[in-house]
């Protein structure tokens, strides 16, 4: 599967939680199919998920086209905002 979106089953943040459900709740309206990497499984998906986006200190949730970065949670609302999702997702 292309689109991955990584993100944490567990956190205290509000607005990470918050940002995780929008995310699946756009991607799912507009029937992009996604794959689900929950970094809280072990700190080597968190840090495969940092290496990949070039930011030691990044934070979920954040969308990659397979390996390919494409941005998180700020990134992805302004491209809904533009509704150029799919060109923010490197489909098109």
């Amino acid at each position: 599967m292309g689109i991955k979106l990584y993100y944490t089953t567990v956190t205290a943040s509000r607005t990470v939680k918050s940002q995780q459900s929008e995310v699946m709740r756009i991607l799912e309206s507009k029937s992009i199919q996604y794959e689900l990497i929950d970094i809280s499984l072990s700190g080597e998906l968190r840090d495969e998920m940092r290496n990949k986006a070039g930011d030691p200190k990044a934070v979920p949730p954040l969308l990659f086209n397979e390996d390919q970065y494409c941005g998180n949670y700020d990134d992805f609302s302004e491209a809904v905002e533009g509704d150029t999702v799919e060109q923010f997702l490197k489909m098109a």
